[in-house]
């Protein structure tokens, strides 16, 4: 069986929000919307959604991922 080639990413595509009427982190990236109580596990669930469309976004930390917050919509 063939392995499935995937097209590599760079994070700063992932835009982190604050939720604003729910408690959580929103992220979006090419038109994948995910949601999370904190910034790394909505940027995790990313990741999944992501892969779905045949690219791959790399690993990042807790803290690297507070940093990729962009603002609250």
């Amino acid at each position: 069986m063939k392995q499935k080639i995937f097209k590599k990413i760079p994070q700063k595509t992932v835009r982190i929000f604050k939720i604003s009427n729910r408690k959580g982190y929103g992220a979006l990236c090419m038109n994948n919307l995910t949601e999370g109580t904190t910034p790394a596990q909505a940027y995790m669930r990313m990741i999944k959604a992501v892969k779905r469309n045949g690219c791959e976004l790399p690993n990042i930390t807790t803290e690297e991922a507070k940093k990729c917050i962009v603002s609250k919509i």
